[in-house]
């Protein structure tokens, strides 16, 4: 599958779809484009993950990159991960400042 993503910010929630991979062959594109944005308010951070396939480090990286950016009291949160990526959200850690959900509402 091809890999792809789109960026959406409004109204202090910056969404964040991931399609396909995230890895290094992509990764730091996703990195440029929240860096467009980090500059705003952000309060939650919402990667939508249904339609991720893998995730490598460079992947993870970009997720810390944001949280770091964004701030101690926004929130992370990791919709709908397929068991392979969340696997390895478990295995880095990342999932003990993630919030970890089937769906998402504003």
């Amino acid at each position: 599958m091809e890999s792809k993503f789109s960026v959406n910010y409004e109204n202090g929630v910056a969404k964040i779809e991931l399609f396909g991979r995230l890895d290094a062959t992509n990764a730091s594109n996703l990195q440029e484009e929240l860096k467009k944005i980090i500059d705003k308010k952000i309060e939650r951070l919402v990667f939508f993950a249904k339609d991720l396939e893998y995730i490598s480090s460079a992947g993870l990286r970009v997720i810390i990159f944001a949280k770091q950016k964004i701030g101690v009291n926004s929130k992370v949160y990791l919709i709908s991960p397929q068991e392979v990526v969340l696997n390895v959200i478990k295995m880095s850690g990342l999932d003990n400042f993630m919030i970890i959900e089937d769906s998402y509402k504003d």
